[in-house]
């Protein structure tokens, strides 16, 4: 590396080199380069490396103040001018002279049950509709559904055993579902993982992704949808059906009721059809 740079479009050339010899990605690098030029021309007049630590603090409040930037487009400015630094220069910046913003809350999106419906119904395939169906019917992410053995499924209990590194833990087995493995066991006849393709190995999440998204577009659904918003939507409508919020966050795993209070936020459960308790008393 250059012991002395002199011209910052030199040295944001090797920056990006750099980068793609680290094997960043190209949206990443393509994002990294953006914002340290922007940085660069902001100080043009300045050499890179003079540039202090209290100069690059008032930059980043420049940038949200006048610039409006968001709070996920100030984290990557400084994650971009931060490994510029450590890059080009051997230099860290001070964390205390890169003020982060507070991470935005915001609610989880789903889908209502005629929508979830739709798209259900608009898959042919019978693995796809399996698969699409656990996702949602078991509130399970892709990576969960991809690492279920045949053995993980009681359907005495109507259980699904959900295998983690750190904890596992149990999930429904829905009745419908439990159908439509019955048929999909016959047709496909897998050996070991629940879901297989023609190699024998697990479906990848970036394949049930293309199944999900295909179906869709063929259910003329508008709103955006994803296999998380699908997995949100499993935890909304069991709230609006009654259930306790401590048996879903038992369902999805989470360590803390607070994680999984987000949905309490999304769901339309009408408060006018609660009864105080004292309506049950008869006095």
């Amino acid at each position: 590396m250059m012991e002395d740079i002199n011209s910052w479009e030199l040295s944001l050339q090797n920056y990006i080199e750099l980068l793609k010899e680290n094997d960043y990605n190209c949206a990443t690098i393509k994002s990294y380069q953006q914002y340290v030029s922007r940085f660069l021309k902001y100080f043009e007049k300045h050499t890179p490396d003079k540039i202090s630590d209290n100069e690059i603090r008032n930059y980043i409040f420049y940038l949200v103040s006048q610039k409006q930037y968001s709070s996920s487009a100030q984290n990557q400015a400084i994650n971009a001018i931060k490994l510029y630094y450590r890059k080009i220069f051997k230099r860290e910046i001070d964390d205390r002279y890169l003020p982060r913003p507070r991470k935005e809350k915001s609610l989880p999106q789903t889908l209502n049950e005629k929508e979830v419906a739709a798209i259900l119904k608009s898959i042919t395939n019978l693995r796809s509709k399996c698969i699409i169906s656990l996702i949602y019917s078991a509130g399970l992410t892709p990576s969960e559904v991809s690492y279920i053995r045949i053995t993980d499924l009681d359907s005495k209990k109507m259980q699904i055993l959900i295998t983690k590194p750190k904890q596992n833990r149990y999930t429904v087995l829905s009745n419908k579902l439990l159908l439509l493995l019955r048929e999909y066991f016959k047709q496909y006849k897998p050996n070991f993982w629940l879901f297989e393709n023609s190699m024998g190995r697990q479906f990848s999440k970036r394949t049930m992704q293309k199944i999900f998204q295909n179906a869709v577009v063929k259910s003329k659904i508008r709103k955006r949808a994803t296999l998380t918003i699908l997995r949100n939507s499993f935890a909304v409508h069991l709230l609006e059906k009654g259930v306790d919020i401590r048996y879903i966050q038992e369902l999805f795993g989470h360590k803390s009721v607070r994680t999984t209070s987000k949905y309490l936020k999304v769901s339309k459960k009408d408060i006018n059809v609660i009864k105080s308790p004292l309506d049950y008393l008869n006095i």
